[in-house]
């Protein structure tokens, strides 16, 4: 198992990457979340001029935030920056679309812009549609070296559901789940190892990386203790805000767990409350991801935080590790919180790893 830290993007995040570095994690990976974080390629650049060893990745792009040329010539820059260092995730949009309001883009239209990356990437002309007109596009002048095309840069595909995970596979990209519950993280692990081989590829190509938040407890330390809340709470919040989003546009459509059911009409409550009526989405989605709001802190029980989160005690938090290499994930990535950034070294020390 290779282990990662994940940020909400920030112009100064390299400094908690660089820490991650020395710490001996693999890899790195950015929040694409306009109005939210920082830009993804400001910070990822950042971090890769001050360091050397760690993986970069876009944990994940969002397509609608650029166009695909756009994309292609960032991901380049990066590798010049940190040769055969970037990894490039790539989603349909969760947080980074519902800032604004816009719900996920289309399988086809992510399908089509990795298409289009890629091929540039390969310094192939290629045909891309813009502005309702198809035109042949390609890097101009690879050969003043100003961009690294030479070095690979992986594929990886932020994949919630079946659909996707057959994208994933189709496409021979390595796979991004956002682990919330364990349970549910091996049953989609089994999916998408056998939406792989539905693709006829061979299992040990497979690579699965999961991404969550969550909290080292320390002897006697509850679930929702304040630090705790800090480290882990916005990921079930997160879960929240979609469900709430969910009935809102559908009533009765969002699937409520029981053990959900009373903090899931806190938050339907608080977000009939929100003004403007037409963009709540402004308040709800406000510290998505980073951090919780004083409104809805409540509404984060310790069970949630039990069922939704990576929190636990060393050994309790191992035995889940070991659980989820079993079922395929090859890759555990942590998220850590602004201001938490320091969560970093109970992590380390639960991994294994070395470093300074």
């Amino acid at each position: 198992m290779k282990y990662g830290i994940a940020v909400a993007t920030s112009a100064d995040s390299w400094k908690v990457v660089q820490r991650a570095e020395e710490l001996g994690f693999h890899s790195a990976w950015f929040y694409d979340t306009q109005l939210l974080n920082a830009d993804v390629f400001v910070g990822m650049a950042a971090a890769a001029m001050k360091t050397s060893k760690v993986r970069l990745g876009t944990g994940v792009l969002i397509p609608s935030n650029r166009i695909a040329p756009v994309t292609a010539n960032a991901l380049g820059s990066l590798n010049k920056l940190a040769p055969g260092r970037i990894d490039f995730g790539i989603g349909t949009g969760f947080t980074g679309r519902r800032t604004m309001g816009l719900k996920a883009m289309t399988l086809a239209e992510m399908r089509e812009y990795i298409r289009i990356v890629y091929a540039l990437l390969a310094e192939e002309t290629t045909s891309w549609t813009f502005e309702g007109k198809e035109r042949r596009i390609r890097f101009l002048n690879p050969e003043i070296d100003a961009i690294n095309t030479k070095d690979p840069i992986p594929l990886y595909v932020s994949a919630f559901g079946p659909k996707t995970r057959r994208l994933a596979a189709e496409l021979g990209g390595a796979w991004i789940n956002f682990a919330s519950n364990t349970r549910r993280a091996v049953t989609a692990a089994q999916d998408m190892a056998a939406a792989w081989a539905e693709a006829g590829r061979p299992a040990e190509k497979l690579h699965c990386a999961a991404l969550t938040l969550g909290c080292v407890l320390e002897d006697g330390e509850p679930f929702d203790s304040p630090r705790a809340i800090a480290q882990a709470g916005p990921l079930p919040a997160a879960v929240l805000h979609d469900l709430t989003e969910q009935d809102a546009e559908k009533p009765g459509s969002a699937r409520v767990p029981s053990s959900m059911r009373e903090s899931f009409e806190i938050y339907r409550d608080l977000y009939q409350s929100y003004r403007p009526e037409d963009a709540r989405y402004l308040t709800l989605h406000r510290g998505h991801m980073m951090f919780l709001r004083d409104d809805e802190r409540h509404a984060i029980t310790a069970d949630l935080m039990r069922d939704l989160t990576f929190t636990g005690t060393p050994a309790a938090l191992r035995e889940k590790l070991e659980a989820l290499e079993a079922a395929g994930y090859d890759q555990w990535v942590v998220q850590l919180t602004q201001g938490n950034e320091d969560a970093i070294e109970d992590w380390a020390r639960l991994f294994g790893l070395g470093g300074r």
